[in-house]
């Protein structure tokens, strides 16, 4: 995983390059009905949420993508757990949701190529009120605590996890963030946070266990060197006259 293109990085915004040909990223197939019943496991890294190949990315990115899974990385009641960070910021928690590049027969023979994998990430905050979205998860956690435990929990939308303006994102070139870390990710990080209750945030970094029976929590991986790869936004992070004012 020493490699120069690795997954998670910090986002500096004033050195982010705005990008008018960035897209809104546009999402299909993603409400499901209720009776399509969708696998959430504990895999001993994070909770997994297996996803129906009927969602997809079909907007903003140069090809279609399909979905196969997400999962959160998340903290400690003491300290907040995000992967990515924004100005070394980092935040209560990050939701992944993984997709491969419908060129591609399946996500195992994408993953190792240039152009294989989507990743779309958001991250999460403590807010004033429960999120009916990640109730539909979070729910669940205390059927999977240990490792390897599996339920089936309902469909519902799936778009209701991510935030609603799908505008606004940063992007770049990056890595899987668990081993075998290829780097053939194209990340989008979108700048909207989404906002769970107290509770909410409580049950998942206080829920789920490793194989050693611990509590599984801090499960992100550290910032990586950006090796001079440019993060792109769909959006002006700075006002253009910053650069012409002293001080």
């Amino acid at each position: 995983c020493g490699r120069t293109m690795q997954s998670p990085i910090n986002v500096d915004t004033a050195r982010t390059i705005f990008s008018p040909d960035l897209r809104p990223i546009q999402l299909s197939g993603y409400s499901l009905p209720a009776n399509e019943k969708l696998v959430l496991k504990n895999n001993g890294h994070t909770v997994v949420l297996e996803l129906p190949e009927s969602l997809a990315i079909t907007g903003g990115y140069a090809q279609q993508y399909r979905a196969v899974q997400l999962h959160l990385h998340w903290g400690s009641p003491l300290a907040p757990g995000s992967e990515h960070t924004v100005n070394g910021r980092r935040f209560g928690a990050e939701i992944h949701v993984v997709h491969y590049n419908t060129k591609y027969d399946s996500f195992k023979e994408a993953m190792v190529r240039p152009d294989g994998l989507a990743v779309l990430g958001a991250f999460l905050e403590v807010g004033p009120s429960e999120n009916p979205y990640y109730q539909e998860i979070l729910e669940h956690l205390y059927e999977i605590e240990a490792v390897g435990q599996q339920v089936l929990v309902p469909g519902f939308n799936i778009a209701g996890l991510l935030p609603d303006n799908l505008k606004l994102y940063f992007h770049y070139n990056g890595s899987l963030t668990t081993p075998p870390c290829y780097q053939t990710v194209k990340w989008t990080i979108f700048n909207q946070t989404m906002k769970l209750s107290y509770d909410q945030m409580s049950v998942l970094v206080r829920t789920l266990r490793t194989d050693d029976g611990d509590l599984l929590q801090n499960n992100y991986r550290p910032v990586q060197d950006l090796h001079g790869r440019r993060v792109l936004a769909s959006f002006q992070t700075t006002l253009t006259s910053e650069k012409h004012t002293p001080g």
